[in-house]
């Protein structure tokens, strides 16, 4: 088994004081830092990012939280950077993904022109852990792209963090029903 980490837009903009915070983010932020501090069972970790220029009606001066959102993760500013101790240097490859549309699985990212499914498939990748933000947004998208794209599936959930917490019951039946694993990193 090949196996990879995806770690899934934990971004400034998403962590506790960016423009999109998520309660919990700067703790993944730090939980997987020390996950990739240490010698690590992966044979490859990759991240994914919002990287929005203008994404259309994905921003909205009155964001309805669902389909529209604040102004975040724009290309080029600082809310766009992986959130400490995080940085490009921790991964393989950074997959960026929301250019001119709303984009949540970190399959519809690209690396220097190569999606991140091509770019596992030619490393014979067949199973990968998906952690990040946000556990019901971009982590429950890629989680399920993975699946489709025929790879084994764990999600971390202890290094996920949830836009909405009390409907992430609903978002877990979902992954678990399409055969997802639903486990932990093993971090003490």
């Amino acid at each position: 088994m090949i196996k990879a980490l995806i770690v899934v837009d934990v971004q400034n903009d998403f962590c506790e004081g960016g423009s999109l915070a998520v309660v919990g983010g700067a703790g993944v932020a730090s939980r997987l830092g020390k996950l990739l501090a240490v010698p690590h069972r992966y044979d490859h970790v990759v991240a994914t990012r919002d990287h929005h220029i203008d994404p259309g009606s994905h921003f909205s001066d009155t964001p309805d939280f669902v389909d529209s959102w604040p102004v975040h993760c724009v290309a080029g500013t600082p809310g766009a950077e992986l959130h400490a101790p995080l940085s490009e240097a921790d991964f393989e490859a950074v997959f960026d993904k929301g250019e001119y549309a709303a984009a949540y699985s970190g399959f519809e990212g690209t690396c220097a022109g190569v999606g991140l499914g091509q770019w596992l498939a030619e490393r014979g990748v067949d199973q990968v852990d998906v952690a990040g933000i946000a556990t019901d947004y971009c982590v429950r998208a890629t989680a399920l792209d993975a699946v489709k794209a025929g790879l084994d599936v764990r999600v971390l959930l202890d290094l996920t963090a949830a836009v909405t917490p009390q409907r992430l019951d609903l978002v877990l039946d979902e992954l678990a029903d399409a055969g997802v694993a639903l486990a932990g990193s093993g971090l003490a």
